[in-house]
């Protein structure tokens, strides 16, 4: 269904109303916690595990589809521009998204910015994923695609140029939905959709450039193609790659862009854009029409490459 007028001045309104993030980030991040509350079904199957990486343990959820079987695994990174959301907050989104893709879910509470600046969430991906696939028989798990969403389709990109960077193990495919991959989102942003987006869809440019002050630990590490995978000088050897965007979304440019400059480099990608798609829509009931279509999208994509 095409966004009308009554709900594009909606959106400006509530996009107006925008919270300073750098100075409310607790806030925010109760907000989303309340937003995404998850009450317990009869087939929602899941447990947790915890993976150590030096001083901390970082948790995952597993996700198990309905009937018992034998499933291959989509090791998912959430959304939440690195400073909000959690298992918690996406335990509805990964129940789904088990159900829906015949999936096991692993689900990665990777640690968020301000108190653990970059690269602490990036490096905790990479640890569970380094595990898992060297170590395909503690949790039982084979034929991994690594997922995320926004702040977590940045940290799944990142995660496969950090595993062709330091050559432990290999990832055959990831699924990038509506990532961020550079590093400017104001006003000088090379991306149009930037600037048709970035101010009336819920999302805004200001959020964005809020939630990378948040993750940074200074001006360098905006240059690192680690936290902005756009700037890697070379793409070459990455992942089977599917990526989604969202037509009202500010980072559907530099998304599909990066999908492009991967298939520069050879790599096999696809790119699809989500008509009348939103920021965030991923997290919607799956009647939602764009979650229909994306999933839709996401299971063509897996039975391609399994």
């Amino acid at each position: 269904m095409a966004i009308n007028k009554v709900v594009k001045s909606a959106l400006r309104a509530l996009s107006y109303n925008d919270i300073d993030v750098t100075k409310n980030y607790i806030l925010k991040r109760n907000l989303v916690n309340l937003a995404h509350r998850h009450y317990l079904k009869p087939f929602y199957k899941s447990w947790d595990y915890e993976i150590f990486l030096n001083d901390h343990v970082i948790p995952v959820r597993i996700f198990s589809p309905e009937i018992e079987g034998d499933y291959p695994v989509l090791l998912f990174f959430h959304g939440g521009g690195w400073v909000t959301g959690n298992i918690d907050s996406y335990n509805k989104v990964c129940t789904n998204m088990a159900r829906l893709t015949n999936h096991v879910v692993i689900s990665v509470d990777y640690r968020l910015a301000p108190e653990h600046p970059f690269p602490a969430a990036l490096e905790d991906c990479y640890e569970v994923a380094r595990v898992l696939f060297m170590n395909e028989k503690l949790l039982n798990v084979k034929n991994i695609t690594i997922i995320g969403d926004s702040a977590g389709g940045n940290l799944a990109a990142a995660l496969s140029l950090m595993a062709s960077d330091r050559k432990e193990f290999k990832i055959d495919r990831q699924i990038l939905i509506y990532p961020s991959t550079y590093n400017d989102h104001s006003d000088k942003s090379p991306f149009q959709s930037i600037r048709e987006n970035g101010n009336d869809y819920l999302l805004t440019s200001k959020r964005i450039c809020d939630y990378i002050k948040l993750y940074i630990k200074n001006e360098e590490d905006l240059k690192n193609p680690y936290l902005a995978p756009l700037l890697s000088q070379d793409l070459s050897n990455q992942p089977d790659t599917l990526i989604i965007t969202a037509e009202y979304d500010p980072l559907r440019d530099e998304g599909e862009e990066y999908g492009r400059k991967l298939r520069e480099f050879g790599n096999k990608v696809e790119i699809f854009r989500i008509k009348d798609g939103l920021h965030g829509f991923f997290a919607l009931p799956p009647r939602f029409p764009q979650v229909k279509l994306c999933y839709d999208i996401i299971n063509r994509f897996l039975c391609e490459v399994n």
